[in-house]
């Protein structure tokens, strides 16, 4: 199998943000025919482009969503999402069957995620709290501070809730991002999220325990 020649032609269904939806959560049971992912990364193998842009299909909106919730970045998530498949493409001869298949893509996506996250964070030369700094020198305000006016409009106040939610999920730390997204928004057991993350389940409850006091406590004012 050629992969230089034939990978392009497979990313074109994973060229724009447009055509993708973000739905509120998506369980375990979104993808519940493992046998046949398992079938057609084995048609892959043998040179099969349909198999893989199969596997595209079921995949790219769910692997897209999860990134853009761990990046908060739509262009980015798209991107990274792309890669996911490229690298999965890549990789085809050395996947292993023995666990899942959304196990091995999800695990791929979050290493990206995570790498995107600390270049990020690499980047980040000025310093926020100068970069919030008043006028008058006084102290630092948060960017855009709760709305303390009461909405009237119901939709609006989910709007606005579902906006904040994402912000603080895009504030923390990385180490709880993932694990936080992965059992509360996407539904994934905790020995699914173990095995995806490549850490002890007691780990993964610890971080997600963590994760959600945090939230807790940025969202307090949206309660």
């Amino acid at each position: 199998m050629n992969v230089c020649e034939s990978l392009p032609a497979l990313m074109d269904t994973l060229s724009s943000i447009d055509e993708l939806s973000f739905p509120v959560a998506l369980g375990q049971d979104v993808i519940s025919d493992s046998t046949s992912d398992h079938a057609l990364l084995e048609a892959t193998r043998t040179g099969d482009e349909d198999a893989f842009a199969e596997l595209m299909s079921r995949y790219r909106n769910q692997i897209t969503s999860y990134i853009y919730r761990i990046t908060n970045d739509y262009d980015g998530a798209v991107d990274l999402a792309q890669e996911t498949f490229v690298r999965l493409y890549r990789a085809v001869d050395r996947y292993q069957s023995s666990y899942a298949f959304s196990t091995y893509i999800y695990r791929i996506a979050t290493n990206l995620a995570i790498s995107e996250l600390r270049k990020r964070k690499r980047r980040r030369v000025v310093s926020l709290t100068g970069f919030f700094q008043t006028k008058d020198g006084g102290e630092p305000s948060e960017l855009d501070p709760v709305d303390e006016h009461p909405l009237q409009d119901a939709a609006l106040v989910v709007a606005e809730r579902r906006v904040a939610v994402q912000r603080a999920i895009s504030t923390l730390p990385e180490k709880y991002r993932a694990p936080l997204i992965l059992r509360d928004v996407e539904g994934r057991s905790y020995e699914e999220i173990s095995r995806i993350l490549q850490t002890s389940e007691g780990t993964v409850k610890s971080r997600i325990s963590r994760a959600r006091d945090f939230l807790r406590e940025k969202m307090r004012a949206y309660l």
